[in-house]
């Protein structure tokens, strides 16, 4: 929920609003200094829009956030104790303030892009980012289907709405990721068929979609020979117009695999006092469909802290998460798992693999946690 810019302070999105947006006076200058006289009508999400692919998998230029936001676990097929947990996400982010100017040099449009690789046995978590305006065949997020390049950072979608294969291409500092990610279960709509709250306000919402329990095959490439790896993968897809709610200063956020083929996504909104703001999720079984969560059925329970070395945050790397009327325990599989994204986004945040346990102590899923806004809050 990346994520958006996700899902951000920063991300936040992240997802992000659930929705991470670059602070002005870090947009490059030539985005600072366009002409800001142009005033856009603002697009609207309702809870009545019907989302359609393939064309929904693709970019939404017309609002002001979105973000393609990839994560999951890896195994190495040589020795599949050696485990990982990645971080692929793309923004687009519109810029007003060169709606009206005619120059073909004019931003209006950003991409931008967050990757990470957690690398679990070593204990160190890797990870890199751009930003660029869109254009000139460098840099693009297309409106057809998902295909999305940033130099040589990519994304795409090809197949049929039933059977997707993604496929991405990251070439970072320390790290490269090549990897194909297959469909295994239909298009998780969020929320009320794709419409998902954020907030009290009905205003305060995405259009946002999954695809979780995707099968993963490639290679990650660090300082030795490329490894061949599989796993598992959820992708988040969101859009939206509207900002927070002003006493929200971050989230908390929740995307597990099961491994009886379960889907579940918990999240929360929170004030300053750490007090929950507005929560949601959904579950979904295999072969049913996906039951969207009120905000009643959700319940973050923060455990274990971990204080960064580089920040003095202090991130919850347990929780108890309530929902649906069943307990499960988050616990992240490296406590510092925390990205500086103050060259892209603007802020820090918590992203990382973590284990989903039951009550009764055992692994049941796998996923990632994010946290945002325990540096500062979000600024958007």
């Amino acid at each position: 929920m990346n994520k958006p810019p996700h899902k951000y302070d920063q991300r936040r999105h992240g997802r992000r609003q659930m929705l991470m947006m670059t602070p002005a006076l870090l947009w490059p200058a030539w985005v600072r200094s366009a002409p800001a006289t142009a005033r856009v009508e603002s697009p609207v999400i309702r809870p009545t829009d019907v989302l359609r692919f393939p064309q929904d998998f693709g970019a939404h230029p017309a609002f002001r956030t979105e973000w393609w936001y990839i994560t999951g676990t890896l195994q190495a097929l040589s020795d599949p104790a050696r485990s990982y947990g990645f971080q692929i996400t793309f923004f687009r982010s519109r810029v007003d303030a060169n709606a009206a100017s005619q120059s073909r040099f004019a931003a209006r449009q950003l991409v931008f892009a967050h990757t990470a690789l957690s690398d679990i046995g070593q204990g160190r978590l890797l990870h890199d980012q751009r930003i660029a305006r869109e254009g000139f065949g460098l840099v693009e997020a297309a409106q057809d289907d998902t295909r999305i390049t940033l130099r040589d950072w990519t994304l795409q979608r090809q197949g049929p709405v039933t059977q997707s294969l993604y496929s991405s291409h990251i070439a970072a500092r320390d790290f490269s990721l090549d990897l194909r990610f297959a469909q295994t279960q239909p298009v998780l709509l969020q929320g009320e068929a794709g419409y998902s709250r954020k907030g009290p306000h009905p205003e305060q919402a995405s259009h946002y979609y999954s695809q979780p329990q995707l099968a993963v095959q490639g290679q990650i490439q660090l300082q030795q020979s490329p490894l061949q790896v599989k796993g598992k993968a959820w992708l988040d897809h969101e859009w939206s117009e509207s900002l927070l709610d002003k006493e929200a200063v971050g989230w908390d956020w929740i995307g597990m695999n099961l491994q009886d083929g379960r889907a579940l996504t918990a999240f929360r909104l929170r004030r300053a006092d750490g007090s929950t703001l507005w929560s949601g999720g959904s579950l979904r079984r295999p072969g049913e469909a996906a039951r969207s969560l009120k905000p009643e059925e959700v319940r973050f329970t923060p455990g274990k802290t971990w204080v960064s070395p580089a920040t003095a945050a202090h991130y919850p790397v347990s929780w108890m998460v309530d929902a649906a009327g069943t307990r499960y325990e988050v616990r992240a599989r490296m406590d510092n798992q925390e990205l500086d994204s103050r060259q892209s986004t603007g802020g820090v945040y918590w992203e990382g693999l973590s284990d989903l346990l039951d009550a009764q102590g055992r692994v049941v899923g796998s996923g990632y946690l994010e946290m945002t806004g325990y540096v500062s809050a979000m600024s958007l």
